[in-house]
């Protein structure tokens, strides 16, 4: 019996006979000679089977095999420029595993977005969509590689939560054996528990925020990577984030150039994503608005997404927008001491329109400064005791940022809506499938 091999690693295996096992994506009938496009969920071959080659029962399986039927192909692995991944199999055994039962519901022609999402579960068997999860695995890869070799430790936090870390507004609350509980908006507060046990700590997980929007930057349940550590300044996450996300953007460019091709992304932009990124304070960056959109944008406003494209229209790479005014950011983040209305915080905006994909900074780490910012945002005070504890025994000046998976992977594939960047998206509007 033949080796079997999967299709990514077909080059080392040239003149040899070998077995790919996989999926019939395509084919194409040419009387006596057949052109079968084979996947396995590494790559595609072009497998050329002539009736003279195999069995009447093997050549008449294939020929009349339905689209995504389940087969084993086995044949001689040859260099062919002109196929797909360069090299094509000259089959001489062919066994359907399962014939599809019934004509595959996503074909070559233009499909509407909703058609789509209601079969995401086969539309995750094209090119478009193995090339976007293929980048997104890259990037969550690159990311913890980076930490891991900096001397940050992966420590895990909960899901369930007791209270909130964002705005109490967006939470999705549950029964915890009769006490309510809610699922984890940011593993921040916990993390911070951590960073005072290790020093340098990131968690990675799913968090999930309630607010009903439905803009091409929002997903409900969503994944983030958030570094925070103890010592640390404001300059510092800004210096650790741009090095990070340097090196996941070069990693992206080098290992998943052919992923970027399937996409037609421009990778001239990503080439610009490189440490150091410019800075930018909030004032300038109302200035910015003022001088080139909204005349009358207040000092105080948040940034909507328009206001973001223009801000980083105005640079060719990742720019930090810092110091924050106070009242717009969390509870938790910590006043400039000579400018207390503005917090010691930044966001990392994408270019190409993309927005925030980073935010964070400096942590309080003033215990009284805390308990009255409890009372100001109409907190209770118990669910937050643990938290303040950690102003008690030891308290230093530390920081940290949260780094949105889903928006990261649909700017560096330039895609125009997050919920092609995970598997299965949960958004206002959909849980099925």
């Amino acid at each position: 019996m033949a080796k079997i091999v999967r299709i990514e690693a077909l080059g080392q295996s040239q003149e040899q006979t070998v077995t790919v096992q996989g999926w019939l994506a395509d084919k194409t009938d040419k009387g006596k000679l057949q052109f079968l496009r084979v996947r396995d969920g590494t790559g595609v071959i072009q497998a050329t089977l002539f009736h003279k080659s195999v069995s009447p029962e093997a050549f008449e399986a294939a020929k009349h095999a339905p689209q995504e039927s389940s087969v084993r192909v086995t044949g001689q692995v040859r260099a062919e420029p002109r196929a797909p991944g360069g090299y094509e199999l000259s089959v001489t055994e062919f066994e359907i595993v399962q014939a599809a039962r019934d004509e595959y519901p996503i074909t070559p022609k233009e499909h509407g977005i909703e058609f789509l999402m209601a079969h995401r579960h086969l539309w995750l068997r094209s090119s478009r969509q193995h090339a976007i999860l293929r980048i997104r695995a890259t990037i969550i890869q690159a990311t913890r590689h980076w930490l891991d070799t900096n001397g940050f430790l992966l420590v895990d936090t909960p899901i369930l939560t007791p209270a909130a870390v964002e705005g109490t507004t967006t939470l999705f609350e549950t029964d915890f054996y009769g006490e309510p509980a809610f699922l984890t908006q940011s593993g921040q507060l916990y993390n911070e528990a951590n960073a005072m046990a290790f020093g340098k700590v990131y968690c990675f997980g799913p968090t999930f925020r309630a607010e009903k929007s439905k803009t091409r930057r929002h997903l409900s349940e969503f994944w983030m990577v958030e570094p925070e550590w103890a010592f640390g300044t404001l300059d510092d996450y800004m210096n650790v984030a741009e090095q990070m996300v340097s090196h996941v953007a070069q990693t992206v460019l080098k290992e998943r150039a052919a992923e970027l091709a399937v996409l037609e992304r421009d990778t001239t932009c990503l080439e610009k994503i490189v440490a150091p990124f410019p800075r930018i304070s909030y004032d300038e960056a109302v200035e910015i608005i003022r001088a080139k959109g909204d005349a009358n944008f207040k000092w105080g406003d948040d940034f909507g997404a328009p206001d973001e494209t223009l801000i980083s229209e105005q640079f060719d790479r990742p720019v930090f927008v810092h110091h924050y005014p106070t009242a717009m950011k969390a509870f938790y983040m910590a006043p400039d001491p000579q400018r207390p209305e503005v917090c010691l915080s930044a966001d990392l905006l994408a270019p190409e329109g993309y927005g925030e994909v980073i935010g964070g900074g400096q942590r309080s780490d003033n215990l009284e400064y805390l308990e009255a910012q409890l009372e100001k945002h109409h907190l209770p005070r118990a669910p937050y005791e643990w938290y303040l504890d950690l102003r008690k025994y030891g308290s230093v000046p530390h920081c940290g940022f949260g780094l949105g998976v889903e928006r990261t992977v649909a700017w560096l594939c330039k895609l125009d809506h997050v919920r092609e960047t995970i598997s299965f998206p949960r958004m206002m509007d959909k849980m099925y499938p």
